[in-house]
């Protein structure tokens, strides 16, 4: 039996349960949003606690029962549970409910369908679809073991099962090598942006906590932003000045969510790898959630299973303006900046967001009272291109003399082309 999925307004019902077996328990109240993201209509929502899944059906001949009844009452199109099912449970509901049953990893992956609008946004999605697709191929679909037939293919033959996974694995090898190529070229903007010497700055947290709002903010961009999760999914860089440093580069990334699916993870690595060649990673945080602590230590996860979790961060509470309190910078024992408390919606804290961006990023800055000979002018030059002169005065014998800031990396540079100027 297949469904056809209906254009738009389909009735939901929700199912969580409590699980003994599970270390880690989904959100209820996170699941219902999710939900809504992808343009379900919750019609009821049924919970209740097992000490393990039934193999089966997930649920136990009870709760299938009433889970059947709300179907009937509602008119439901679908059932959706805040859990991972096997393809034989999705495939066992169905036939139980009669209608179309969905996993939290299938809805995940149907919203960041819906939201991917890049070229490179549409093959990471679509890649982690046909991954998740190649073990539920069976479901519902009773012609797929017919042989083929007709002149020259008879005998043994090829199943249709089998072709569609042959079909499907080609797919999946043309996108792959697709991204493949995408990597590449986001590698050689990347290794130019290294030669330039301008640091990176990323952008990373737990979907919702405000990421694009504030991107848009400090770079006086118009990212896309809602008041939904994964709102945005392709990657947005922009160059910033920031005082007293120079060039950045701002980058603005997905965000993370609870056991974020690892076909996902997989499929999106080349937009995470802009995180992964970061100086700094801002960490925002919605500082107005109250699991904000638990959604912390999501993102904490996902940076580890990309090997990100070693680079330095900044923590940003965002939202205070539904907290009602000022904003603040806290720093560490060192004096080092740790945390900033703003609203992206208001403004209020941005100035002190860049206030610790400079002093983190120019903690390897050199700042030097230069004096260069009127035979040093390639030298007065390659300060001025680097945007690194901050005063200039001139004396009687025609000597200049600067006040320079500039990265270390760039002053070793210039230093070793000589002649090293008078101090």
């Amino acid at each position: 039996m297949f469904f056809e999925r209906p254009s738009s307004g389909e009735k939901a019902v929700l199912v969580h349960l409590n699980l003994d077996s599970e270390s880690q328990r989904e959100d209820p109240r996170e699941f219902e949003e999710l939900v809504i993201s992808a343009g379900g209509d919750p019609t009821a929502y049924i919970m209740g606690s097992r000490r393990a899944p039934d193999p089966r059906t997930f649920v136990g001949s009870g709760k299938l029962d009433e889970i059947a009844r709300e179907v009937d009452a509602h008119g439901a199109e679908i059932v959706m549970f805040n859990h991972a099912l096997s393809p034989s449970q999705e495939r066992n509901l169905e036939t139980e409910l009669k209608c179309r049953v969905l996993d939290r990893t299938g809805l995940i992956l149907d919203i960041f369908a819906q939201r991917a609008r890049t070229h490179e946004g549409k093959l990471q999605v679509e890649l982690a679809q046909l991954q998740h697709m190649t073990t539920r191929l069976v479901r519902g679909w009773t012609h797929l073991e017919r042989q083929k037939g007709g002149i020259g293919l008879r005998g043994p033959g090829e199943t249709q099962l089998e072709t569609d996974r042959r079909l499907l694995r080609a797919r999946i090898r043309s996108i792959s090598a697709r991204l493949e190529k995408v990597r590449k070229q986001r590698n050689q903007g990347r290794r130019s942006r290294l030669r330039a010497e301008i640091p990176t700055v990323s952008l990373v947290g737990y979907t919702n906590a405000g990421k694009s709002t504030l991107f848009n903010r400090v770079t006086a961009s118009s990212v896309y932003v809602a008041d939904q999760l994964f709102a945005t999914l392709d990657p947005t860089l922009r160059r910033v000045s920031v005082e007293s440093v120079g060039p950045i580069v701002l980058a603005d990334t997905v965000g993370f969510i609870a056991h974020l699916p690892h076909n996902l993870v997989e499929a999106f690595k080349a937009t995470l790898e802009e995180t992964l060649s970061a100086q700094i990673l801002i960490h925002v945080v919605d500082a107005s959630d109250a699991e904000k602590e638990r959604n912390m230590g999501e993102v904490q996860d996902v940076l580890a299973e990309i090997g990100a979790q070693d680079i330095p961060q900044l923590q940003v509470f965002n939202k205070l303006d539904l907290l009602q309190q000022p904003p603040r910078l806290d720093r560490d024992s060192d004096g080092r900046p740790l945390r900033v408390w703003l609203s992206a919606v208001t403004g209020e804290g941005v100035e002190l967001l860049m206030q610790a961006i400079a002093e983190l990023v120019g903690r390897d800055m050199v700042s030097e009272d230069v004096s260069l000979d009127p035979g040093q002018g390639d030298l007065r030059s390659a300060f001025y291109s680097l945007g690194a002169v901050q005063t200039e005065q001139y004396g009687e014998d025609g000597v200049a003399h600067l006040k320079v800031r500039l990265p270390r990396a760039d002053w070793n540079r210039l230093m070793k082309k000589g002649p090293e100027p008078i101090y």
